[in-house]
């Protein structure tokens, strides 16, 4: 029921926008959040809002990362051999060519993972 005089209250702001004019904008939009904010108040009681809590992360989505912990393992582990058979055939370009490419494969996820959220 709140929600209709609520619904009320917005399209009379909205008639009293057009029927006056933009100069009125400011005024009718201050009044309109007044009265909802004396309903959040009174919806809340004592006249105090909840305080904001933290954004929460959205479900499904942990804070914690475990492909990224498991990528940067294996990217070890796999590093190891590499490096030998890298050193033994070609020598220290193949090694840094070989360690540049397992960065790139762990900052490409890091980068994946944070322009996700």
């Amino acid at each position: 029921m709140a929600a209709d005089e609520m619904r009320k209250d917005l399209r009379a702001a909205v008639a009293a926008r057009q029927d006056l004019g933009a100069e009125y904008e400011p005024e009718i939009i201050d009044g309109f959040l007044d009265k909802l904010d004396a309903r959040a108040a009174a919806r809340y009681g004592q006249g105090q809002l909840p305080e904001p809590t933290a954004p929460r992360p959205p479900a499904g989505k942990p804070d914690s990362d475990p492909g990224g912990l498991a990528l940067a393992i294996v990217s070890v582990v796999a590093g190891i051999p590499i490096t030998a058979i890298a050193a033994n055939m070609e020598g220290t370009i193949a090694v840094i060519i070989c360690w540049g490419g397992l960065v790139g494969v762990n900052l490409a996820r890091a980068v994946a993972r944070f322009t996700n959220r």
